[in-house]
C-alpha cells in the first residue's frame, strides 16, 4: 500500500487505539493515508455520564481522559463529601467510580448511601481503591458494589468493564 507512515504515537496509558487505511474513491477525491480512530468513540446512543470520586488529582485526569475520549460525560469530585452533595442531585448518571480512602466520607460510606437512596440504588458503582485487602472488597460487595478494583490499574481494562456494566454485562 502507498501512503504516508504514520508516526502518531498515543500517550502509554490511552493504550486502546485502532488504526485504520482511510484509502480512495473513484467518486471522491482522493484521500489516502492512515487515520487513528478509537475503537470506543462510536457508541449509538447520547453519551453516558460517569460520576468520578477520587481524591488524588492525577487519578482524576487519567480517567477523566481515558472516558472522555471513549465519549463518555464525566463529573469529577474530589472527596466524599463532594461525592454525596454529587449523589443526592438530581443529575442522572449511568455509573459511579469511587475511591475508597477520601476525605469527608469513605466511597464505602458514599455507596452505602446510594444503596439507600431509591432512586440512586440500580445505579451501578465500581470501587477503585489502592486498598486491595479482602476486608474491603467483601465490605464493597456487601454494600452493593458492582466491581471492586484496585489501584494501579490498566485504564484499557477499566473501560472494558465499565463499557460491559452499562451496556449490561
Amino acid at each position: 500500500m502507498k501512503g504516508a507512515v504514520s508516526t502518531l504515537q498515543p500517550l502509554k496509558f490511552l493504550d486502546f487505539y485502532t488504526v485504520c487505511w482511510v484509502g480512495s474513491r473513484a467518486d471522491t477525491a482522493p484521500k489516502k493515508g492512515l487515520q487513528l480512530m478509537h475503537t470506543a468513540v462510536h457508541r449509538s446512543t447520547s453519551p453516558k455520564r460517569i460520576l468520578i470520586a477520587d481524591d488524588e488529582p492525577h487519578i482524576r485526569r487519567i480517567l477523566q481522559t481515558v472516558l472522555e475520549m471513549a465519549g463518555f460525560e464525566v463529573d469529577l469530585r474530589r472527596d466524599g463529601t463532594d461525592a454525596l452533595e454529587a449523589v443526592r442531585s438530581s443529575e442522572h448518571y449511568d455509573l459511579i467510580l469511587l475511591d475508597i480512602m477520601m476525605p469527608g466520607a469513605t466511597g464505602l460510606e458514599v455507596l452505602g448511601k446510594i444503596r439507600s437512596m431509591d432512586e440512586r440504588k440500580s445505579t451501578p458503582v465500581v470501587i477503585l481503591t489502592a486498598k486491595g485487602q479482602d476486608a474491603d472488597r467483601q465490605a464493597a460487595f456487601s454494600l452493593g458494589a458492582d466491581d471492586f478494583l484496585t489501584k494501579p490499574f490498566s485504564p484499557k481494562k477499566l473501560l472494558a468493564r465499565i463499557n460491559e456494566i452499562i451496556d449490561g454485562d
